[in-house]
């Protein structure tokens, strides 16, 4: 623009009026009009270059971070140098999914992850009516996936499957360091399809190989059965939309039913919505009485008191274990801090952390945590966890490993798993001789008297249907024999008897 001013100036200077001859054909504009026809060649012109640099197989113009969000410089960086550099082309979306996991995995914390579309519906249906899988909530913990606790009822916990078991591989592969929602994505599938794990049990040596069918894992919530002495025996086994109406139900029966105390059982409960939490505190937190208290970045905790509503004043105990966590503690700390609850068991997961999960316009979602909550007294139970007011272990055997059923064990065998075997058969009043892994001919008895129990062939050999008769009368024992609900329900009829002896 400026050199051709400078000509016409110049052309003009040079002119004389003496000179002017008469001008062949042209083309007259006014001076307007020439100068926006060479404004728009110039801005194509422009326009056209940009293009070819920036998209041309020659690319020297790259997509710039923009300067309010500066801490993005390097990111941007790493991914233009790979986009133009690495040795084939990649994958846009998956680089950039990647990147979002990296930032995710830097806040080493393991309730806050990424989940790309298919992982976030996993997500969200482990929270609906029901979803196809193996039925069992895990976490991941120090690069390991941590089984938190198996759903009442489900293919893992009759598989066996247990609190802090460690799932070393799916179907053959390994999946350290995992997130939990990429294992999830490995282990759920469509029902009546098996899937392979190996688990590693405590200080065991042997990893379990076990095969579980997956099936329809329905999200029925609450269940309960009237005891001895009017003791209602509830247990929840997940916080779930609808939880607070399946427990009002039953709660509404039993005192028809003349229901005199309450076992609350959340042992195995990995937890669920807050909210059910709350509203099923309600029930039985006095009005104004603290429930919980959320606190958030940079804020005072937020407590939450109890509202007016139907109130059920009854003596009430609560069940907890290793697999309680989440919902399950902040209702247990509500019950034992502000209504006086008895707390029985063993410590409860110790997860006092709360997570939003914010979805994505492609159906990705961001799971991170937003603060954390305390009881009733300020109380932060964070990987510490709710102690019991009195502490009742399970039996031993309880956490003895599952036993393969497609293995034979026989005579001369010796393995952990011939132990196992011999250490149940004990339990339920056989005698294998002694417990010293070795499948002799006492153990083979043994065997033999179980197989006659259960209208088995009496073979001797441990495998297939004998396998399954004796851990489905173990898990019998355990539930007849369960020493944590028997002191709960024992703690109630004193306080309950106590309680009629002053009305009378």
């Amino acid at each position: 623009m400026d050199e051709q001013k400078n000509e016409s100036t110049e052309q003009q200077q040079e002119s004389t009026p003496a000179e002017i001859k008469p001008a062949g054909q042209f083309i007259q504009l006014k001076p307007f009009k020439f100068i926006m026809l060479m404004f728009f060649t110039i801005l194509i012109t422009a326009g056209l270059t940009i293009f070819a640099l920036t998209f041309g197989d020659k690319k020297v113009v790259e997509v710039k971070v923009p300067v309010e969000r500066e801490e993005f410089t390097k990111l941007y960086e790493a991914f233009d140098l790979l986009k133009n550099n690495y040795y084939k082309d990649i994958e846009d979306e998956k680089v950039v999914d990647g990147a979002i996991n990296g930032m995710f995995d830097a806040l080493g914390d393991p309730y806050s992850d990424f989940m790309v579309k298919e992982e976030a519906d996993q997500f969200n249906s482990g929270l609906s009516s029901s979803f196809q899988g193996i039925g069992a909530e895990i976490q991941e913990r120090n690069g390991y996936i941590t089984v938190v606790s198996p759903i009442k009822n489900s293919p893992a916990e009759k598989a066996g499957l247990l609190p802090k078991d460690i799932i070393l591989t799916v179907d053959g592969k390994s999946i350290q360091g995992f997130s939990a929602t990429e294992a999830v994505a490995l282990i759920r599938g469509e029902k009546g399809t098996p899937v392979k794990l190996s688990v590693k049990r405590g200080d065991n040596t042997e990893p379990i190989q076990m095969t579980i069918v997956r099936d329809e894992i329905p999200v029925e919530t609450v269940y309960g059965e009237m005891l001895d002495g009017n003791i209602a025996h509830i247990q929840i086994t997940s916080f779930s939309e609808q939880t607070a109406q399946e427990l009002e139900k039953i709660l509404v029966e039993y005192e028809g039913k003349g229901m005199k105390g309450i076992v609350l059982d959340l042992r195995q409960n990995p937890g669920g919505y807050l909210k059910a939490a709350v509203d099923i505190s309600n029930l039985f937190v006095p009005e104004g009485k603290a429930i919980v208290q959320v606190q958030e970045k940079d804020t005072e905790p937020e407590v939450t008191n109890a509202i007016a509503g139907k109130k059920y004043n009854l003596p009430i105990t609560v069940l907890v274990d290793g697999g309680s966590a989440s919902a399950s503690e902040i209702l247990a700390g509500a019950l034992k801090e502000s209504v006086g609850a008895k707390v029985v068991g063993e410590t409860s997961f110790g997860k006092g952390t709360v997570q939003n999960v914010t979805p994505l316009k492609d159906g990705s979602n961001l799971k991170f945590t937003t603060g954390k909550w305390l009881t009733p007294k300020g109380n932060w139970i964070n990987e510490k966890g709710i102690t019991p007011d009195v502490k009742v272990a399970y039996p031993t055997y309880a956490s003895l490993p599952y036993l393969n059923a497609s293995i034979e064990m026989k005579a001369g065998m010796q393995s952990d798993s011939v132990k196992a075997a011999e250490e149940m058969l004990q339990v339920l009043g056989y005698e294998p001789g002694e417990i010293d892994g070795l499948f002799d001919d006492n153990t083979a008895h043994a065997v033999e008297q179980l197989q006659a129990a259960n209208n088995l062939e009496e073979t001797g050999v441990l495998t297939g249907n004998t396998t399954y008769a004796l851990m489905d009368a173990l898990r019998a024992k355990m539930k007849a024999d369960d020493p944590q609900l028997l002191k709960a329900k024992e703690l109630l009829l004193g306080t309950a008897d106590k309680t009629e002896e002053t009305t009378n």
